[in-house]
């Protein structure tokens, strides 16, 4: 199944957005509203949605596609390993990516890879205290929802 994907979600006041190419997540996306050629039947959409009504799902068995400097991977591929519920800050997503979580240099290259994450949700940017591709409304629902 390949295709944008999106349903309208009343819990983040907007849609959910995929879109999908040979397997894998190459995107994920919140607009206002579904586009209108988007399809909304997707197994990967109704595990959001299930995710979204309070259903605990990791995401880590999704197959995404990265497209980012290999820095920014590491980054991102440590973010997937923060756990469910959980909040961390920038430092810790250094140390989690093997980088020094003192030094600026290592610190802008977590706050990029966060800011490039072409799948927020499956990598989930909204676990870290700071800057995500995760729109800043979105990120704090998805924590609350966590926290519950």
């Amino acid at each position: 199944m390949e295709g944008v994907y999106a349903r309208e979600s009343s819990y983040l006041g907007r849609a959910v957005q995929l879109g999908v190419v040979g397997g894998r997540v190459i995107s994920v996306s919140f607009p206002e509203s579904p586009p209108a050629d988007a399809d909304p039947d997707h197994p990967l959409l109704d595990r959001v949605f299930d995710y979204l009504d309070g259903a605990e799902d990791h995401f880590d068995d999704v197959t995404v596609a990265l497209t980012v400097p290999t820095d920014q991977r590491e980054v991102l591929e440590a973010v997937r390993n923060v756990p469910y519920g959980e909040t961390v800050d920038v430092a810790r997503v250094a140390r989690l990516a093997g980088l020094d979580d003192e030094t600026e240099g290592d610190l802008e290259t977590v706050r990029a890879g966060l800011r490039a994450n072409p799948v927020p949700l499956f990598i989930p940017d909204h676990r870290v205290a700071g800057p995500g591709a995760t729109p800043p409304d979105v990120a704090e629902r998805l924590r609350e929802l966590e926290s519950s």
